[in-house]
């Protein structure tokens, strides 16, 4: 065990992370103390390293304590639970792990519009319950040939719309700025991009600007026969307004 502290705030990292880090460092794990006050009064000095992941990260209260933090490291993609902003005030390194799970989410989005479009759950539900020996399922939609509008077009948005091409789906997108690279058709804005698709998919970070980025004005675009897929954050939809929509 070395002499360097290292907190990890999220219970739900690899065991074998956590193995190596008990191995390596003085690990301190948040949820073995009642309150988080008590942990940074009695070990809060000795902390260099705060380790977390996509389900907690570190708020501004846990960055600005430890008077020795030099980084915070994200097993995970999305840093939306770390408070960057106070990182950079205080000069203290923030990580993360992009591309780790690039393919694996690509692979998700697809699933989800073809189990959206084709009513597979449904269809499950309606065999599971008997429902087959009154008739067939109604008929579905299909998903070759739809057009995917996708929001960011950073690895996991190209990853998904490079599998989409699989299916014929003419692709679109919106991001903060045209990817001059890139051969879709690029749209200025989330609205004019919903309004050019069957299928809008959310694939971009989670950030004040993206919040609510899909609200009822996108919605109200997609329209009563669109699908929406989000691969991203919760925090991206507006969700009473989507709910709203859907009665």
């Amino acid at each position: 065990m070395g002499s360097i502290g290292v907190l990890l705030v999220s219970h739900q990292v690899i065991p074998y992370l956590e193995q190596e880090l008990n191995k390596r460092y003085n690990l301190f794990r948040l949820w073995d103390f009642p309150q988080k006050s008590q942990l940074l009064t009695q070990h809060g000095a000795s902390i260099r390293a705060v380790v977390g992941d996509a389900f907690a990260g570190a708020d501004s209260d846990l960055i600005e304590a430890p008077p020795k933090l030099e980084i915070v490291s994200s097993f995970s993609v999305g840093v939306d639970k770390i408070d960057l902003g106070k990182c950079k005030e205080k000069g203290i390194r923030v990580t993360n792990t992009p591309g780790v799970l690039t393919d694996e989410v690509a692979d998700l989005a697809i699933g989800l519009m073809l189990t959206l479009l084709r009513r597979i759950c449904e269809c499950d539900r309606y065999v599971r319950g008997g429902n087959w020996k009154h008739g067939d399922y109604k008929l579905t939609t299909k998903f070759s040939g739809k057009t995917v509008g996708i929001i960011g077009l950073g690895r996991i948005g190209a990853a998904i719309a490079k599998r989409a091409e699989g299916f014929n789906c003419p692709i679109s997108y919106y991001s903060r700025t045209q990817k001059q690279e890139s051969k879709y058709k690029y749209y200025p804005s989330v609205v004019e991009l919903a309004s050019n698709c069957d299928i809008l998919v959310v694939a971009c970070p989670l950030t004040e600007e993206t919040h609510h980025i899909i609200n009822r004005e996108v919605i109200n675009a997609l329209g009563p026969k669109g699908f929406l897929i989000n691969i991203g954050r919760g925090k991206h939809v507006d969700e009473p307004e989507l709910v709203s929509a859907l009665l």
